[in-house]
């Protein structure tokens, strides 16, 4: 069956071989899925979840018990005191636009310490010219960049101690940038130092491929505001759509009132019969992305098996569930995405080319044959086809089909004799 399914006897062997030796890294991702089911479980039975709360609005939307109750039970999770979440946002870079647009005015201050933004904030800041951008508002944006993948803690202590800057901007995973994600522990200390200096600054994360991959969320740590995607983590693979901003309650209604409209807020919103799969989704969400990890330590460890650097590595504590790896050849990056596709459930018939992609400067190669358009928890990959020639690889519903989707990719990739793999040594060899 494998054979028939494009997956090569040489690679077939390699897994077993070391799926062995990642079963024990697998147990710390299942504590921590454990923990965070409990915590899912405790906020459904707190706000008393039943069939009433699946119901549907249409129009205004006034009046929705399910959405109400629901941004009562995504607070309850995330550790916030209240929430906005909401089919009516198209995206996380759109829930991260209202947020920005919300909480920024002309002549204030934006600053990233995590260098520059995902690529699809480019325009939203101003730094690729748009003529709705922030910039085009008046409000200002600097950035810090990291250093060997830490905070610059010296200069962020210095710009924040002058107390000029409204909001800080906090992203946890890499997006397209070559650095490793940001982790808990150093998000913590980044945020007591600058409480340290100030004390009103606005600290939001972008919490995307982030949601329970730990056993607690920014909030916990001081951020004020996160914000995140419904068809990535928290929406299990089975919301349609939406994503969520949670945090401080004057910030959240600040946001609401953004995406509807001043005096409105939260009150307006039709959730169209989208209530049972968000509830759904945020139920199944803490064992979905517990494959998802487990998919991404898999293909770490068989990649770098292979010789391509692979970050985080198999056995390297995780902060999202983004897995890289850098091929250093452009037809080994497309091969792979595309043996990405061909393992996927959905359009596995359709071999993926780059091309421009709205938000992006250079062409992207996007394999996602999902059952949401553009979900990322199930199993994709994607890149810019730019030098290294790095693959974003995230998602998996369930790990056995993300060990076997990247089975496909791998036997994808090329001739199995050693001349086609960077350093097949002794250790190595098929």
């Amino acid at each position: 069956m494998y054979k028939e399914f494009g997956i090569k006897e040489e690679v077939l062997n390699l897994s077993e071989k070391i799926t062995k030796e990642i079963s024990p890294i697998f147990q710390e991702v299942e504590k921590n899925c454990e923990l965070n089911t409990l915590k899912v479980l405790k906020a459904f039975n707190k706000y008393n979840i039943s069939d009433m709360h699946f119901g549907s609005t249409t129009g205004y939307g006034y009046g929705d018990v399910g959405r109400d109750t629901i941004e009562k039970v995504f607070a309850e999770v995330l550790g916030a005191e209240d929430s906005l979440v909401r089919g009516q946002f198209i995206s996380g870079t759109h829930a991260l636009t209202v947020a920005l647009f919300a909480f920024l005015r002309p002549n204030d201050t934006m600053l990233s310490i995590c260098g520059k933004p995902y690529d699809t904030l480019d325009e939203v800041i101003g730094i690729v010219e748009n003529k709705s951008s922030l910039k085009s508002y008046g409000v200002k944006y600097e950035q810090i960049d990291l250093i060997e993948d830490d905070f610059d803690y010296d200069k962020i202590l210095e710009r924040a101690s002058k107390n000029d800057i409204k909001l800080i901007e906090i992203q946890r995973s890499r997006g397209y940038a070559l650095r490793k994600s940001i982790t808990l522990d150093k998000m913590e200390k980044v945020i007591k130092l600058i409480r340290s200096v100030n004390k009103d600054v606005i600290i939001m994360v972008d919490n995307c491929y982030g949601e329970f991959v730990d056993k607690v969320e920014p909030l916990a740590i001081g951020a004020n505001v996160i914000v995140g995607s419904l068809i990535k983590n928290l929406g299990g693979g089975i919301a349609p759509n939406g994503a969520y901003i949670a945090g401080k309650k004057e910030l959240v209604e600040l946001a609401a009132e953004r995406l509807t409209a001043p005096g409105l807020g939260k009150e307006v919103g039709p959730t169209m019969g989208i209530n049972k799969y968000i509830l759904q989704g945020l139920f199944m969400a803490p064992s979905v992305v517990a494959s998802s990890l487990k998919t991404a330590i898999y293909a770490s460890k068989m990649l770098e098996e292979l010789g391509y650097k692979a970050v985080p590595r198999f056995d390297e504590k995780r902060s999202d569930i983004v897995q890289t790896i850098e091929f250093g050849d452009k037809e080994k990056l497309i091969k792979y995405c595309q043996g990405i596709q061909m393992g996927s459930p959905i359009d596995s018939n359709s071999i993926p080319e780059p091309w421009d992609m709205p938000g992006y400067t250079d062409q992207v190669i996007m394999a996602a044959g999902a059952f949401t358009q553009g979900s990322s928890i199930e199993l994709s990959c994607d890149a810019p086809i730019r030098p290294p020639y790095i693959a974003f690889m995230q998602g998996g519903l369930t790990y056995e089909y993300g060990k076997i989707g990247v089975m496909r990719a791998i036997s994808q990739m090329g001739k199995w004799d050693g001349s086609n793999f960077p350093k097949l040594g002794k250790r190595d060899t098929l």
